[in-house]
C-alpha cells in the first residue's frame, strides 16, 4: 500500500463533505497474462480480480466510507466471448463487487459490447439506472430508454451524471437495425480503412470501431440536467467510459463526437470534473473552462505488485483524488466564481 499523505494534511481549513471511489478497465478473464492488440503492453487478466478485491477491502475499511464507487467500464475482457464464458466471468466479478458495502455505478465500455448485446446489458446487473434520482417537476431530465444514462445525488448540492459513450456505435447493436446502419455510415464516412479498428491515416483518429459517440438526443438530455444544476447551484461530476478532452487523452481513444459533448458542458458553469477510462495509461488536464478531465489508469495493465484505483475526497472548494498504485493524486479546484460558501 502506498504511503501517501492523508487528504486531511493536504487541505487545511476545510472539512471533507463526502468521498467516492473510482476504478476503471478491470477487464477480467480467466487467462494467462497476455498483451494488447499491438503486442507491446502487458495485460494481467486473472490478477485484475485480485486488484478489485484489494480496492474493495480498502473502501470498506475507510473510517468514513465512500458514498458510492464509480466503475468506469470494461469490467470483463472481450476474450471471454471467444471462450464462451462471458456470463460466468461477469458473475464472478459481480459477486466480488457484492463485498462492497456501498452502491456501485457501472458505466458501459466497448468490452461490455464485445461480450453482450445492448439488450442483454439493459437486463443485467450492469444496469444501475435504478439508482438514479428523479428531478422533481422537471420531466425533461428523464432519459430515453434508447441510451444508458442517468444522474444521481450522493450528497446535497452534488449531482453525478453517467453518460453512454456507445449510444452511437456499431457494437452491441443488431446489424439489421436502422441504428446500426446509421452508425456504420458515420464510422465509414470518417474511416475509409478496411480494418475499422485501425486509425491509420485518419485526420480524426477517434473514428474507430472500438469507440462510439453520444446521440443528439442524449446531448439534449445532458443539457437539460446541467441547466437544472446551474439553476440550483449544484456541482456536477460526469462519468463516461470514453474521454472527451484531447489534452487528457490519446487521440485514438476519444469519443467520436467529443466536441459536441464539450460544447454542451462548456455552456454551463456547474461541471467540476469528467471521469473516463478506456486509455489504460491515464491522463489529466484542466480545460479552458475550468473542468478537470481525469482518465483513470486501467486495472488490466497494472502489475501484481501495484494497484489502480482512487478515492475522491470532496471539499467545499475542491475535490481531491487520492490515488493508489499507478493512479496519481490530483487536486481539482472549483472554478473561482463557483466555490461554495459554507
Amino acid at each position: 500500500m502506498d504511503d501517501k499523505p492523508d487528504p486531511g494534511t493536504l487541505s487545511e481549513n476545510s472539512e471533507v463533505l463526502f468521498s467516492f471511489g473510482v476504478i476503471a478497465d478491470i477487464q477480467y478473464a480467466d487467462l494467462e497474462d497476455g498483451y494488447n492488440f499491438q503486442g507491446n503492453r502487458r495485460r494481467y487478466y486473472r490478477h485484475s480480480l485480485l486488484h478489485l478485491r484489494s480496492a474493495i477491502e480498502h473502501w470498506n475499511m475507510e473510517g468514513s466510507p465512500p458514498r458510492c464507487v464509480l466503475q468506469l467500464g470494461d469490467i470483463i475482457d472481450g476474450y471471454n466471448a471467444q471462450y464462451k464464458v462471458s456470463e460466468k466471468s461477469l458473475e464472478l466479478v459481480m459477486n466480488t463487487f457484492q463485498m462492497l458495502k456501498v452502491p456501485v455505478h457501472h458505466t458501459w465500455g466497448n468490452h461490455e459490447f464485445y461480450n453482450f448485446s445492448r439488450n442483454y446489458l439493459t437486463n443485467s446487473k450492469l444496469n444501475t439506472k435504478f439508482l438514479e434520482d428523479q428531478i422533481v417537476h422537471h420531466p425533461e431530465t428523464v432519459p430515453s430508454e434508447d441510451y444508458y444514462a442517468y444522474h444521481f445525488v450522493p450528497f446535497p448540492q452534488f449531482r453525478f451524471i453517467l453518460l453512454d459513450a456507445y449510444d452511437l456505435s456499431v457494437l452491441g447493436v443488431d446489424q439489421s437495425s436502422p441504428k446500426y446502419q446509421q452508425c456504420l455510415k458515420i464510422l465509414k464516412e470518417h474511416n475509409p480503412n478496411s480494418e475499422l479498428n485501425s486509425p491509420q491515416g485518419l485526420s480524426e483518429p477517434q473514428f474507430v470501431q472500438f469507440n462510439g459517440g453520444f446521440s443528439q438526443e442524449q446531448l439534449n438530455w445532458l443539457n437539460e440536467v446541467l441547466t437544472f444544476s446551474d439553476t440550483n447551484q449544484e456541482k456536477v461530476v460526469i462519468v463516461s467510459h470514453l474521454p472527451i478532452y484531447p489534452e487528457a487523452s490519446d487521440s485514438v481513444c476519444l469519443a467520436w463526437n467529443y466536441r459536441d459533448a464539450l460544447a454542451v458542458i462548456w455552456s454551463h458553469k456547474c461541471v467540476v470534473c469528467f471521469f473516463a477510462g478506456h486509455t489504460h495509461d491515464g491522463g489529466y488536464s484542466e480545460d479552458p473552462f475550468g473542468v478537470h478531465h481525469i482518465n483513470l489508469e486501467g486495472v488490466i495493465e497494472t502489475a501484481p505488485d501495484s494497484q489502480a484505483f482512487g478515492t475522491v475526497y470532496v471539499y467545499p472548494d475542491k475535490m481531491m483524488l487520492k490515488g493508489r498504485g499507478r493512479v496519481p493524486d490530483r487536486i481539482m479546484n472549483y472554478k473561482k466564481e463557483n466555490a461554495f460558501q459554507f
